[in-house]
């Protein structure tokens, strides 16, 4: 009696395979599904912001007025930088301008915020007038100023005139223009920190404030001890969104004064546009803008190790 071997026979793919292998597709389309969402997005990024990030390096390592072949320089545009009394000029008034505004914007949003964080009629009209100036243009805001503070026909000095006070020369006066500036942008842009502010007032736990209350504490005593401990990260974040802003005005400055008078109001910014698009400097205005890349960096970094350290931390 003789035993014959059969072939041996393809096995199937066990039911346990099937769902892992199908799995596996799903994920693979899922993924490209999600590339074909986010790629044209990835794409303009790309090319709106990290291009234009390394051309301006490489040009500010070279002379080049848009029309001759640029020559290389390598460090001589930082170079010239560092003895350029303009260009430390302009550090200054960005200095003077930001130490005046940063301060006054994240108190007045505060303050603000505060005050709206009430339940009283037309509560909502009272929120969408505060934020209306955010979303002015500048042209509108430099215009507005222009009115409000001309030394001869402005609104400000006629009601000085009424009241028996000297007038002002506003932004025709080196000592005061960077102030008015500091003022008109605080009008614009503290309705961005006051909406940050009133969503971290309306998300402080409502226990907190009844237990202060049934404790004994009052309204000031309320805020300061139980309100204020967590707005300290908001604070953080608007005190860093505020400096970098204020780090990079040139808008306001453009409408309004030009730089002038006597340079008195001319920033970073303002810099480097007027060396790479009046002068036709590219290279040294590419090289103020590195410069301005690392001032808001350091300054950044500083801001975000300091509030760590006091546990803070808003990132």
């Amino acid at each position: 009696m003789t035993t014959t071997e059969l072939p041996p026979t393809a096995t199937a793919p066990s039911r346990a395979d099937q769902p892992h292998r199908s799995g596996r597709r799903q994920d693979r389309r899922a993924a490209l599904t999600g590339w074909l969402f986010v790629g044209p997005a990835t794409l303009i990024v790309l090319g709106l912001s990290v291009f234009p990030a390394g051309w301006a390096f490489v040009l500010s390592l070279e002379k080049w007025n848009g029309f001759s072949p640029p020559e290389f320089v390598a460090g001589k545009n930082y170079s010239r930088l560092v003895t350029d009394a303009e260009f430390a000029d302009a550090v200054l008034h960005t200095v003077v301008y930001t130490a005046m505004f940063v301060p006054m914007s994240v108190l007045a949003g505060l303050f603000l915020a505060v005050a709206l964080n009430r339940r009283i009629r037309f509560i909502g009209l009272y929120r969408t007038a505060i934020f209306v100036p955010f979303v002015a243009s500048a042209a509108a805001t430099g215009i507005l100023s222009t009115y409000l503070f001309n030394p001869q026909y402005g609104l400000v000095n006629n009601v000085l005139r009424m009241l028996g006070l000297p007038a002002q020369g506003w932004l025709e006066d080196p000592a005061q223009a960077m102030v008015v500036i500091a003022i008109m942008s605080l009008w614009g842009q503290a309705a961005f920190t006051t909406v940050i502010y009133l969503a971290a007032l309306q998300d402080v736990p409502g226990e907190l404030i009844e237990a202060a209350r049934v404790d004994g504490a009052d309204s000031w005593q309320t805020f300061w001890r139980v309100i204020w401990p967590q707005l300290r990260p908001v604070t953080v974040f608007v005190t860093i969104w505020q400096t970098i802003g204020a780090i990079q005005l040139f808008d306001l400055v453009y409408t309004t004064t030009r730089g002038g008078p006597l340079n008195a109001t001319r920033t970073i910014v303002y810099f480097l546009w007027d060396k790479a698009f009046r002068s036709l400097d590219f290279g040294y205005g590419s090289a103020a803008a590195y410069v301005l890349f690392a001032i808001t960096l350091l300054t950044t970094i500083g801001v975000v190790v300091y509030s760590r350290r006091k546990n803070m931390e808003a990132f």
